[in-house]
């Protein structure tokens, strides 16, 4: 995960995950990039699986956005699949990061060994340059505030297969997970194309649905509640529950605006917390006395 902010000079933390695996810990969003359960793990089963990537991957060509890449986990795991599905597979990989010291310290920490070898290398070209070149890969790492490269990305009529969407969550993060934002990442997205996150929060999903996608529930490796699965046709997509239905009619699906793709993530949240005390929809307390454990302080869905 990754963000857009002016100055980061926070530490990177280097944590273990219950799958072997490490992650970085960000003081200056105060997030972990993967979840503890497994970081290896969460981006085969949150993002490759979530895709159905080995059958996308099939293919004679694969073309990928990768929004926050991060330490490139999501792009290794999906690299990973394709070499050992489909080695003749030609890919065309966009990636999106704010903060290149995340990429490099996940290659210098030796935190990408886990990896196959090919895989390894590519991560460390696009650590090292922002390029990867192979014969079956043409891999770019864009550096910089997502919210502009986006625009630049949408204008070059690139349209992706599969889109990993791996921002921080919405609270820490609001810039990332606007309808404007939104908008130009599903403009990038193929007709026939998949965008998958980890995130299922009310404001998200109602995001996704404002900028013309149709959502799903998908499983989210090592949370509590589900990820988000959208693309054009709702075909094949797996119904919302009652209770994430209920929830979207809550003041917590007042999503979050960026009008001119600029704006602070404080002005962000103010902006969205003016539009939530106006708003005629249930209040969330509501919500969350109707289907979540009494007694219990259950985080509401990030």
């Amino acid at each position: 995960m990754s963000a857009p902010t002016s100055a980061l000079t926070g530490a990177l933390v280097l944590e273990p995950t219950a799958d072997g695996s490490m992650t970085l810990f960000s003081e200056d969003f105060g997030e972990w990039f993967h979840s503890r359960q497994g970081a290896y793990a969460e981006a085969y089963a949150t993002y490759v699986e979530a895709t159905d990537l080995a059958r996308l991957a099939q293919a004679p060509t694969l073309t990928l956005l990768d929004v926050c890449y991060g330490l490139g986990y999501n792009t290794a795991a999906a690299l990973d699949t394709i070499l050992r599905v489909n080695p003749a597979c030609r890919v065309r990989l966009v990636a999106l990061e704010l903060d290149p010291r995340v990429p490099r310290q996940a290659v210098e920490n030796g935190l990408i060994d886990g990896w196959p070898a090919p895989v390894q290398a590519c991560l460390q070209d696009l650590a090292s340059t922002g390029q990867a070149q192979r014969p079956w890969l043409e891999a770019t790492l864009l550096w910089g505030d997502a919210r502009q490269h986006i625009q630049a990305v949408k204008a070059l009529s690139f349209q992706a297969d599969v889109i990993f969407f791996d921002p921080f969550s919405p609270p820490h993060c609001p810039e990332l997970w606007t309808v404007e934002f939104i908008r130009q990442v599903a403009a990038c997205l193929h007709s026939e194309g998949k965008l998958v996150t980890y995130s299922c929060a009310a404001a998200v999903r109602t995001a996704f649905r404002l900028a013309e996608l149709s959502i799903g529930p998908v499983n989210a490796a090592g949370r509590r509640w589900p990820g988000t699965l959208a693309q054009v046709s709702s075909l094949g997509l797996a119904p919302l529950s009652q209770q994430e239905q209920e929830h979207l009619l809550t003041r917590a699906a007042v999503p979050y605006r960026d009008p001119t793709l600029s704006d602070s993530a404080d002005a962000i949240r103010q902006r969205r917390q003016q539009e939530q005390a106006a708003s005629d929809l249930v209040p969330t307390s509501r919500w969350r006395k109707r289907w979540l454990p009494p007694h219990q302080k259950v985080p509401l869905p990030r």
